[in-house]
C-alpha cells in the first residue's frame, strides 16, 4: 500500500474511532481499543511477530486434542469453499495461528500477508482483524479490507468464529481469510455461515470426547436434530449432576452456565434419574421424547459411557463382595493396588468403619490372577485375644485341653495359594504381631503344637485406627507396621464418594433380592443426601429393613427413618455431622480426587468455607481454574461447594 493510502486509511481510522458515524460498532470499539488501549498506529508496516519453533510446538501439542478434531473440518471447509483463494485458520485463544490449510500455490501469498503458522494476529498485535477482534468480542464476524486496523491489512478479508470449551471458555478462533481484492462484504455471508457451522462442529465433537466417560445426554426441540448444530449437550456423573453444558443446552434450558453446572437433571426434565438412565445406549443412537419441566417437547438421546468396573464379580459373590466401585478415585485406587498386589506388595486399607475395607479387598483379590484361589477374611478385633493364635495358625490335634483330635488349619493354610485380609489389624495383640512377623519374612506358618508348613498367601491389612499412633504408644510393632505398609490406600467415606447413587441402587437391589421394589425420588435424594456415618454398612441395614417393611412396590419419604427424613434440617446435619466426626480416621485425598471428609469441628469447616469463598473470588468464578489450583475434580469441587451452601449471587 502507497504512503498516501495508508495516510488516508489512518485518518479514517481515527475519524470514525473518535465518533463519526460507522456501519457496525464492532468496528469502530475494536478501533478505539486499538488506539486508546494498545496504542498502535494504523500506517505503521511491521512484520507479524511469529513464535520460536519450539514454543510454537510447545503451544500446539497444547492444543492436541483440538487440532485433531478440527484437521478434517478445515479440509473440508476448504473444499467447500471451492479451495482457491481461502486460507483456512485455526488459532489458540491468544491468536497464535497453530494450523493453516490452503492450496500449495498460494502458500506464499498467504505468508506475504502475515498468515505464518505460530504467528501473533491478537488485536493487541495486528489490531482489529477477524481472528484477533472475534477474541476480544467473543462472537462471529467478518472485518472486511479496510475495516482492518492497520493499513498493511486492508488486502484482506477475514471471517472468524469463536470456538469454546465444554465450560463457556475460549478454546481457539476458527477463520477463513482471503487476500482476493474482488471479494464483496456481501459475498460473505455464505463464507461466515460456513465457518461459524464449522466451528459449532469442533466445538461438539471436543465435548463429546472430552466426556467420553461421562453420561452424556444430547437434546433438540426437533425430533430430527439432536447429533446436528444448536443441539444441547450435557454431561453428567453417576449421580446424575450435571458437570457441563455446551451454549445450545443453555439455550435450550433457558438457564446460565451457573444455575445448570453441579444441579440434578430432575430440574429440567421431567423424568426421575432412574427412568433417564434406562434410556441409555452405548451408541446413544436411539431418540425418545423428553419433557422439559416447563411443559415443551424436547426430543433426545443419552449415551451411557460411564465408567465401568475394572473386573467381573461372579453373581455367587456378589451378594458377599457388596461391590460397586464406580468412583473414579476408587478405581484408581484398585488399579494401583492390584498392580502392587500382583508383585507381591502388602496392601494397607485405611477408612472409617463401615467403608467397604473388605469389599475393596475383595474387588482385589477377584482383579488378580488369585483369583480363582480362596480369599480368607479375619477380623482380629471380633476373636477372642486366647483364640485368635490357633484361628490364625491352627493347631494340632490332642495340643491343648479342648482341642480337636483331628486338629485345625487355620486361615492362613486355608488361604494357601491365594489372599488373606486381616481386618482391623490395629486391635491384634502385640504377642500374635511378633508371630504374623515371622510368617511374613519365613513364609512359614507354625501350628500349636505342630511343625512349620510352607505357606503361598498375599496380605491385605485393613483398619480404621491410626497404626503410627499406635506405634507411638508401644501397642503395634514398628517393623510389622512397615512390613504390612507396601501401599497403602484411603478410602473415602459414602458421604465422599461420586458414584453414591449407583451405589445405592447396587445395595437395594442385593436386598431386594428379586423382590420389585422402588424408591420414589423424594426418598431417593433423601437417602442421597444423608451423610451415612456408618458407611456402606449403615446404608446396607437401612434399605435391608426397608424392604422387609415394604408392604407394596414403592417406598416413599415416609417410610424412611426420622433421621434420614430430618437430614436436610439443621437438627439432622448436625447429628450426622457428629457421627461422622467420632470416627477415629479422617480419609485424606486419594489421587486429587476423593474430597476430605466433611467431619471437622466448627471453626474447621468455616475456615475450608472461607478458603474456598477466597479462591473462588480470586479466580474469578472460574471453577476449572479453581478445582487445578486446589488439586481436585471438578466433581469434588462441586461437592465441596453443596457442602458449603455455595452459589454465585446473581
Amino acid at each position: 500500500m502507497q504512503s498516501n493510502d495508508l495516510n488516508r486509511h489512518a485518518r479514517q481510522v481515527h475519524t470514525v474511532a473518535h465518533g463519526a458515524a460507522s456501519g457496525d460498532p464492532s468496528i469502530a470499539r475494536s478501533w478505539l481499543r486499538c488506539l486508546e488501549d494498545y496504542h498502535l498506529d494504523p500506517a505503521v508496516i511491521q512484520a507479524p511477530l511469529v513464535l520460536e519453533h519450539e514454543r510454537l510446538l510447545e503451544s500446539r501439542e497444547a492444543l492436541r486434542q483440538v487440532l485433531e478434531i478440527a484437521g478434517g473440518e478445515m479440509n473440508s471447509l476448504h473444499q467447500q469453499l471451492s479451495g482457491a483463494g481461502h486460507a483456512v485458520l485455526l488459532t489458540d485463544a491468544r491468536g497464535v495461528i497453530l494450523n493453516c490449510v490452503t492450496a500449495s500455490s498460494e502458500r506464499r501469498v498467504f505468508e506475504r500477508a502475515g498468515l505464518w503458522l505460530g504467528a501473533d494476529w491478537s488485536e493487541a498485535r495486528e489490531g482489529t482483524n477477524g481472528i484477533g477482534t472475534c477474541l476480544v468480542e467473543r462472537q462471529a464476524l467478518t472485518i472486511h479490507q479496510h475495516e482492518h486496523f492497520r493499513g498493511r491489512h486492508t488486502g484482506l478479508t477475514c471471517s472468524a468464529s469463536p470456538v469454546f470449551d465444554p465450560h463457556g471458555e475460549l478454546l481457539a478462533v476458527l477463520d477463513v481469510s482471503s487476500a482476493r481484492p474482488e471479494v464483496s462484504r456481501q459475498s460473505q455471508f455464505h463464507t461466515m455461515a460456513l465457518v461459524t457451522l464449522s466451528a459449532k462442529l469442533i466445538e461438539s465433537a471436543y465435548f463429546l470426547r472430552h466426556f467420553e466417560r461421562h453420561w452424556l445426554l444430547r437434546f433438540h426441540l426437533q425430533a430430527e436434530s439432536p447429533g446436528l448444530v444448536g443441539e444441547g449437550l450435557l454431561a453428567f456423573d453417576g449421580d446424575g449432576r450435571i458437570c457441563a453444558a455446551n451454549q445450545g443446552a443453555l439455550n435450550l434450558l433457558g438457564c446460565v452456565r451457573g444455575a445448570v453446572l453441579g444441579q440434578a437433571m430432575e430440574q429440567f426434565f421431567a423424568c426421575s434419574h432412574d427412568e433417564l438412565f434406562q434410556r441409555a445406549m452405548p451408541s446413544g443412537s436411539m431418540t425418545w421424547p423428553l419433557r422439559a419441566r416447563d411443559g415443551r417437547q424436547m426430543f433426545a438421546s443419552l449415551r451411557g459411557q460411564a465408567p465401568q468396573p475394572l473386573w467381573s464379580v461372579p453373581a455367587s459373590l456378589a451378594p458377599v463382595a457388596g461391590v460397586c466401585l464406580l468412583d473414579p478415585s476408587l478405581q484408581r485406587e484398585l488399579q494401583r493396588a492390584v498392580r502392587v498386589f500382583e508383585r507381591d506388595v502388602p496392601l494397607l486399607l485405611r477408612g472409617e468403619t463401615g467403608c467397604g475395607k473388605e469389599a475393596f479387598a475383595q474387588a482385589v483379590h477377584q482383579a488378580s490372577q488369585r483369583r480363582d484361589k480362596p480369599f480368607v477374611a479375619v477380623n482380629c478385633a471380633s476373636i477372642p485375644e486366647s483364640l485368635i493364635e490357633s484361628e490364625l495358625f491352627g493347631y494340632r490335634g490332642g495340643s491343648f485341653t479342648g482341642a480337636r483330635k483331628e486338629g485345625m488349619r487355620g486361615k492362613l493354610v486355608q488361604a494357601d495359594g491365594g489372599t488373606v485380609l486381616l481386618d482391623e489389624i490395629g486391635d491384634m495383640p502385640l504377642a500374635l504381631q511378633t508371630r504374623l512377623l515371622r510368617v511374613l519374612e519365613e513364609r512359614q506358618v507354625v501350628p500349636i503344637g505342630g511343625e512349620p508348613q510352607a505357606v503361598d498367601v498375599r496380605i491385605v491389612s485393613a483398619t480404621h485406627r491410626d497404626l503410627l499412633e499406635r506405634v507411638e504408644q508401644g501397642s503395634f510393632r514398628e517393623d510389622l507396621y512397615y512390613r504390612l505398609n507396601g501401599l497403602e490406600v484411603a478410602l473415602p467415606a459414602v458421604r465422599e464418594r461420586s458414584d453414591k447413587g449407583p451405589l445405592l441402587d447396587f445395595l437395594l437391589r442385593q436386598e431386594a433380592q428379586g423382590q420389585r421394589v422402588r424408591l420414589t425420588p423424594e426418598a431417593r435424594q433423601a437417602l442421597l443426601d444423608f451423610a451415612w456415618p456408618g458407611n456402606v454398612r449403615q446404608m446396607r441395614n437401612v434399605l435391608r429393613t426397608l424392604v422387609a417393611l415394604c408392604e407394596d412396590t414403592l417406598i416413599g419419604l415416609s417410610d424412611l427413618p426420622a433421621i434420614i427424613r430430618s437430614a436436610g434440617g439443621p437438627v439432622g446435619a448436625a447429628l450426622c455431622r457428629e457421627r461422622a466426626a467420632q470416627q477415629p480416621l479422617t480419609n485424606t485425598e486419594s489421587a486429587g480426587a476423593a474430597a476430605q471428609p466433611s467431619r471437622g469441628t466448627g471453626p474447621l469447616l468455616h475456615a475450608e468455607r472461607q478458603a474456598l469463598m477466597e479462591m473462588l473470588e480470586a479466580k474469578h468464578w472460574h471453577l476449572t481454574r479453581v478445582a487445578e489450583h486446589l488439586g481436585i475434580s471438578r466433581n469434588t469441587l462441586y461437592r465441596k461447594l453443596r457442602k458449603h451452601g455455595i452459589t454465585r449471587a446473581g
